[in-house]
């Protein structure tokens, strides 16, 4: 019996090798898709056939030069792909995280939807980002440190259009603001529209170095998008950005009313109002105002 089950125990286990290989194959396609490591790769697999085809036709000098480099072509790779690398073996240890259970935390991000929904209104650029499992303590410390309670005021403050700080982007650390004004490092992908601005590039670039999610408000449009892994979805409603944020985020946000836009004649603060939620115990006819 036990001689008959050898056989099958040994291509169970070839059958579970290749399946693995292939799934680790998939896996890193999927995700240099799209980026700018597939034309490179589409080019190093290009030379790798053509020293392939060199050594069947015994091309001595090449086959010579080829022997005598390709030690130094692994190297050369963690070089080249050294962004590639360091997104996957990211996105692989945040995959254990969830797998070993992480508590999610019940922190509130309807601040930066209500703050994305008033610039969008004034067509105010903001660069809002969100640490999640990689540490952003490299771009913190580029910034204005804050560590201050993440609030809508805060935001709208910061970004206000005179705020010395409305240059560069926030940094949020669950329910923290760590810093403002800081240095983001731009998005090199060739594959991105030539008339992405610098505020997208920053928060498409960091979303590549990192598991960070970026919120970009266009201040030329107004309009909303969303960096998360290097792609960014463009033009979201402030509906579709709560939900876009409570799928990234493994949480539920509870839909929140949104301030509408005041029109002010005071020019001292910018023109830029908003009238907060009504709460449900005060009086109809009273009016709150959160100025920016």
């Amino acid at each position: 019996m036990t001689q008959l089950m050898a056989p099958w125990s040994r291509v169970s286990f070839t059958v579970l090798d290749i399946l693995l290989v292939a799934l680790i194959i998939y896996e890193v396609l999927v995700m240099i898709r799209g980026t700018r490591a597939a034309p490179m790769l589409a080019g190093l697999a290009a030379v790798a056939a053509a020293f392939y085809l060199a050594r069947i036709g015994e091309l001595v000098t090449l086959n010579w030069l080829v022997s005598h480099l390709l030690p130094y072509v692994v190297f050369a790779l963690i070089v080249v792909f050294q962004s590639e690398i360091r997104h996957v073996l990211s996105d692989v240890g945040r995959r254990v995280s969830f797998l070993r259970g992480s508590a999610v935390e019940g922190d509130s991000y309807d601040d930066i939807v209500l703050a994305a929904n008033l610039f969008s209104q004034h067509q105010t650029g903001a660069l809002m980002v969100i640490e999640r499992e990689i540490g952003l303590r490299t771009y913190i410390e580029s910034g204005v440190a804050m560590d201050a309670r993440l609030s809508y005021d805060l935001l709208a403050t910061i970004f206000r259009p005179s705020a010395p700080l409305h240059d560069g982007a926030v940094i949020i650390q669950k329910d923290r603001l760590a810093a403002a004004a800081c240095f983001l490092p731009l998005s090199m992908n060739p594959v991105l529209s030539t008339q992405m601005g610098t505020r997208h590039r920053a928060g498409i670039g960091i979303t590549e170095e990192t598991d960070a999610i970026a919120v970009i408000v266009s201040e030329e449009s107004g309009a909303i998008s969303m960096a998360v892994g290097g792609k960014i979805e463009r033009d979201l409603t402030v509906e579709q950005l709560r939900e876009h944020l409570s799928t990234e985020l493994q949480r539920y946000m509870s839909p929140v009313a949104l301030p509408t836009v005041v029109a002010q004649n005071d020019e001292s603060d910018g023109g830029l109002r908003a009238e907060a939620p009504m709460s449900a115990d005060r009086d109809s006819d009273s009016e709150m105002e959160r100025p920016l």
